[in-house]
């Protein structure tokens, strides 16, 4: 039998896109004009503009499909000005903008459980959002407290302004399988959370699915895409009991089930790595896959196997 993530399920060319980006109209330094045409400038087909705490449905005149959205969040109590310690939640969606008007605002507030936020997150997913869990390692939030929360669809893996700024959030991917493996079937997505044009074109997601705004949130929310900071993925299967994936040339692949030690597979000396292989373990409930190029990373989404505890 065989299971094709579903990336890759026909073949075809995936779309490129930016899911969470900051303009002029937050504490971005390029307006939504300038923002657009820097990604279309990098080959990109869609940008989330998600500034924070307002809304945003405009296309501005781009030739980019523009995904509708916003980035909420809220601070622990006591931690304002003192540190930090908070949750960021990126709002893609409703494909038409559903009942959100332009520019509509939510206001920042402070809670003292982690439950305390999930309020918000069921409003923006009654409204017709996909949200994602933003920068944990930045945000100073361990997994335990973000793991619980409910209906996120996926998390970043890595960010660009962390990483560039503040060497953070490089890859979360420890942290997402701990979340995984506590029941938290969420994807992971890479992306640039840019506040300025050097922060454009670093992370990414890759999506299969048409070019349109509603195609390409229904193919996110089923997990058919991967995340990248460069290096490409081709294909993503399990066959006959075994994880394959095949790739540009690369210089390790590394599968992982359940959190436990990877399994990698090195490139030769002044070779590509362009396909792997791993026989899964009785016990997996899911694998996954990273790809390392030039010390970029790449992450396929799992292959769900069976049920997470």
């Amino acid at each position: 039998m065989l299971i094709r993530q579903g990336a890759f399920t026909d073949g075809g060319r995936l779309l490129k896109g930016a899911l969470h980006t900051h303009t002029t109209r937050s504490d971005g330094a390029c307006t939504p004009e300038e923002l657009l045409a820097a990604f279309e400038a990098k080959g990109y087909d869609f940008v989330a503009l998600t500034d924070h705490r307002k809304y945003n449905r405009e296309q501005f005149g781009s030739h980019l499909t523009v995904l509708p959205g916003m980035e909420i969040d809220v601070c622990f109590e006591g931690t304002r000005g003192n540190g930090r310690h908070d949750f960021h939640t990126v709002c893609l969606g409703p494909a038409d903008g559903g009942d959100f008007r332009q520019d509509e605002n939510f206001p920042s507030f402070d809670i003292r459980t982690p439950e305390a936020y999930q309020p918000m997150l069921d409003e923006m997913h009654r409204r017709g959002c996909l949200t994602i869990y933003c920068h944990p390692e930045w945000s100073h939030t361990p997994v335990h407290e973000y793991a619980g929360l409910k209906g996120n669809f996926a998390m970043e893996l890595f960010n660009t302004g962390c990483a560039i700024e503040n060497e953070m959030d490089t890859d979360n991917g420890v942290e997402w399988e701990y979340a995984i493996d506590s029941g938290n079937r969420m994807y992971g997505v890479a992306v640039d959370d840019c506040h300025c044009i050097e922060h454009v074109g670093h992370g990414f997601v890759r999506v299969n699915a048409a070019n349109k705004a509603k195609a390409i949130l229904d193919a996110l929310a089923e997990g058919r895409f991967y995340a990248s900071c460069g290096p490409e993925i081709r294909d993503f299967y399990v066959e006959d009991g075994e994880a394959v994936l095949v790739c540009d040339a690369a210089d390790s692949i590394a599968f992982s089930c359940n959190g436990m030690p990877k399994h990698v597979t090195y490139a030769g000396e002044g070779e590509g790595l362009k396909t792997a292989r791993m026989p899964l373990p009785h016990y997996a409930a899911y694998v996954r896959a990273v790809v390392i190029r030039n010390g970029k990373r790449a992450w396929t989404n799992p292959i769900w196997l069976k049920e997470c505890r």
